[in-house]
């Protein structure tokens, strides 16, 4: 029997794939797109404290959080949006393959790595491999470090002509140098304003990234047979189950994988226990999933992130779930189109995702011209996540009303909208680096 999501893929493949791997689908987006504020439905919130909350110190009421609302609701988007990520546990091998002392004009030191990434036990003789760069500055012991993958290769994050160019399959992107599937010389560099290496440096953090294809291939015609799903099939299984773990989960799942791989590291000069996760788009909806399952990421950031990632999906406004099933409905699990067009019937909504990395640090980031991402919705999830901070002790979002444009508000929980596009900026890094001296810095 043909798998019902293969079918959407294939029959959509030529009217949205170009669309959507291109970066211009909002210019053609579907007919019943909602941007008009009077059209956003009433709904109401599923709720985020436990039921008891008379707990009256901090730690009681920690202990409260973390014994049953946190892993109540973490259960919740796992069975409804991301599905359940295997529990199984992985050997890791490392390889250090280039390093320089004197990397960007000698300011930096650089170690690109291949991690060999194999399933301790069970049945699987698959090995997955993912190819890990990082950045440090020269001279810092043990350097606060972001941390976060990208599109198109480690090459792209930076004109360093020494990164080595990924050799794997990635999205077509003629624009860029992406030619029959595989990165060019041309691509090199090519999203270095999205990342700014130096600024970083600069500013004494680290960089650790590494291509999301190398986790999972972000593949319109994705059936699950390779990437680090097979990893953990049990036998004579093909695809997950409709509550395991789509593509979102699996990019989650290996960013932990080299967080854990990183803190057995004595060789590099990355401080494991102060990284900050960081992602756009849909690898911004990786970062808020991944640091919502793993506590020891130190601080969470997502940069216009939309639907499935910081917006309120009970808006219906802008992206909407359904628009997502065709182009790219494998990033979740599959019980997550079962709410297509029914959104308020879901148990959970985004602000619940944001819940789940309190108290650490949160940052949520829009862009004013990104509609299609909803900044209110953006903005109104974060700001419905503050009661669970702020009954932990931390300061969520007091405002009211959404930041004018440019103007940064910066608590436990941070939030800018900013001028322009569905991008990351010079203007968004510097709001991060002021948010991590606040909560990362010694």
């Amino acid at each position: 029997m043909v798998d019902s999501q293969m079918v959407y893929h294939r029959r959509y493949l030529i009217s949205l794939v170009v669309l959507v791997s291109t970066g211009i689908l909002q210019a053609q987006e579907p007919a019943d797109t909602n941007y008009d504020e009077s059209k956003v439905p009433t709904y109401t919130l599923p709720p985020l404290l436990p039921k008891e909350t008379a707990a009256s110190t901090n730690a009681e009421r920690a202990k409260l959080w973390t014994s049953s609302r946190r892993a109540e609701i973490q259960r919740l988007l796992e069975k409804h949006v991301y599905g359940q990520t295997p529990g199984d546990s992985v050997t890791v091998a490392s390889k250090l393959v280039e390093s320089s002392d004197e990397a960007l004009g000698g300011s930096a030191t650089r170690q690109q790595f291949t991690l060999t990434i194999s399933p301790t036990s069970g049945t699987s003789s698959r090995s997955l491999q993912i190819d890990v760069l990082v950045y440090a500055p020269k001279g810092k012991a043990q350097a606060p470090a972001f941390i976060g993958l990208n599109f198109y290769g480690n090459q792209t994050v930076s004109s360093d002509p020494n990164i080595l160019i990924s050799k794997k399959w990635m999205r077509g992107n003629g624009k860029i140098g992406i030619v029959a599937n595989r990165a060019t010389e041309k691509t090199r560099g090519a999203y270095q304003s999205r990342w700014q290496v130096e600024t970083l440096i600069k500013r004494g953090y680290g960089l650790v990234t590494a291509y999301c294809g190398d986790i999972d291939p972000d593949n319109y015609q994705h059936d699950f047979t390779d990437g680090a799903h097979p990893l953990f099939y049990k036998e004579g299984q093909a695809q997950p189950a409709d509550n395991e773990w789509g593509t979102i989960g699996a990019w989650a799942w290996g960013l932990s994988t080299v967080r854990n791989w990183l803190d057995t590291q004595s060789g590099i000069a990355i401080d494991a226990k102060r990284l900050a996760i960081i992602g756009h788009s849909r690898l911004g909806k990786t970062a808020l999933w991944a640091g919502a399952q793993d506590e020891n990421f130190a601080m969470v950031i997502s940069n216009n992130s939309g639907c499935g990632g910081a917006s309120l999906y009970r808006r219906c406004y802008g992206e909407r779930l359904h628009h997502m099933l065709k182009p790219v409905g494998y990033w979740f699990c599959r019980h997550h189109a079962t709410y297509a067009k029914r959104e308020a019937e879901l148990p959970v909504d985004q602000h619940m995702l944001m819940a789940l990395v309190a108290p650490r640090p949160l940052y949520v980031a829009s862009a004013e011209e990104d509609r299609w991402a909803d900044p209110k919705g953006e903005f109104l999830a974060a700001k419905h996540a503050s009661p669970v901070y702020e009954w932990l002790g931390k300061e969520g979002l007091s405002e009211t009303e959404m930041p004018k444009i440019n103007e940064p508000v910066a608590h436990d929980i941070g939030y800018h909208v900013r001028s322009g596009v569905h991008d990351v900026t010079l203007y968004d890094w510097e709001r991060y680096l002021d948010f991590a001296d606040k909560h990362l810095a010694k």
